[in-house]
């Protein structure tokens, strides 16, 4: 799972990014040049922690996220689209996390003069719609081409391929973001290769200075969330050692960093959910789409897992917590054997009976 933290220039990329991965990246400004950081940052997970006290295992995992702090967007995308070397690395994210600038500081000059939070929500916006409307009217030129020829692919589905860039060319034409369509299951399937700005979910920050209240804007997009933080405040915190984090913290009257929700946000945005395997070895949390079936949560623990997959032990995280150990598990009846077609719940604990 990748995020790209993405906002315009001056608005908090980097001290978000530095908050969320412990990092020092020095922040300024970036205003049209191409770079790039990258981190891979523990999704936190107080269940993870009850079971390594539970198990004491040799290893503890926990799932993970990597955020990506790209900047060279400033909001001036003309008909020539997203430059290449910048798109590419905004097509290979899962999602984006938006920073909008709220704060208002006289050291920091913002490209437009003022702070509206509103304004450099939609300009953002905008930078990705106009960058699909350009790929999706060059997509139909190849589509009617290859109609007029007449060989190759089956007809109807070149006809079906047309009719849903025209759905798209519609939307992006009125401004409404491609998430923001009502697509079939096999539609989404068909365009996850294209890599559409405007499609991808996006968790929204709203970057505000200390003390200062989060503005009163709605954001009613689909796949989208919306969370506001004292970005450079939560930066500090996270570069304090542990100790002392938790004194600051006090002082300020905050029970978590900000962050961890972040984290989280960014897990469920994407559609995510955790199950975990425990044992002497290793407790671990592990990365599922929700609703995948048992097979597909084997296969992300190892594909040989997949492809012998007999059957899943499982157990409610809740229940092995209640009863306090797996032999009380197992003797109260709590552990269930589960095929190819259980859907993995939140949470579950599994054990992939397999063969090969």
């Amino acid at each position: 799972m990748q995020l790209g933290i993405i906002g315009l220039p001056q608005s908090g990329k980097t001290t978000l990014f530095n908050a969320l991965t412990r990092g020092d990246v020095p922040t300024g400004m970036s205003a049209g040049r191409i770079q790039v950081n990258t981190a891979v940052v523990d999704v936190p997970d107080a269940r993870v922690d009850k079971l390594s006290s539970m198990f004491n295992p040799k290893k503890t995992i926990y799932a993970k996220v990597t955020y990506a702090d790209i900047a060279g967007l400033d909001g001036s995308t003309g008909k020539s689209g997203i430059s290449g070397v910048l798109l590419n690395q905004l097509t290979q994210m899962d999602g984006f996390i938006h920073v909008v600038r709220c704060f208002e500081d006289e050291n920091v000059m913002h490209q437009s003069g003022s702070v509206n939070p509103l304004r450099d929500l939609e300009t953002m916006d905008s930078e990705f719609v106009i960058n699909d409307l350009i790929s999706v009217e060059r997509k139909m030129e190849r589509l009617h081409e290859e109609r007029k020829k007449g060989a190759g692919r089956d007809k109807a589905t070149i006809e079906r391929e047309i009719a849903l860039f025209e759905r798209m060319h519609a939307a992006l034409s009125d401004e409404i973001p491609l998430r923001d369509m009502e697509m079939a299951i096999e539609d989404e399937r068909a365009l996850s290769g294209f890599g559409f700005l405007s499609l991808k979910p996006v968790l929204v920050v709203f970057n505000l200075s200390e003390g200062q209240q989060a503005p009163s804007l709605e954001y009613r997009h689909q796949r989208s969330k919306v969370v506001a933080l004292q970005g450079k405040l939560e930066m500090d915190i996270a570069q304090l050692p542990a100790e002392d984090a938790e004194m600051f913290m006090a002082e300020y009257g905050i029970t978590e960093p900000s962050l961890n929700r972040v984290i989280l946000l960014s897990y469920d945005l994407l559609g995510l959910q955790s199950f975990f395997t425990v044992g002497p070895d290793e407790c671990r949390a592990w990365t599922v789409r929700a609703g995948a079936m048992a097979p597909e949560a084997a296969g992300v623990i190892h594909t040989d897992l997949q492809k012998g997959f007999i059957r899943a032990e499982v157990v409610a995280y809740d229940d092995l917590i209640t009863l306090g150990s797996m032999n009380e598990v197992k003797a109260k009846g709590k552990m269930r054997l589960e095929g190819k077609e259980y859907c993995v719940k939140e949470g579950d604990i599994l054990n992939i009976r397999f063969n090969i």
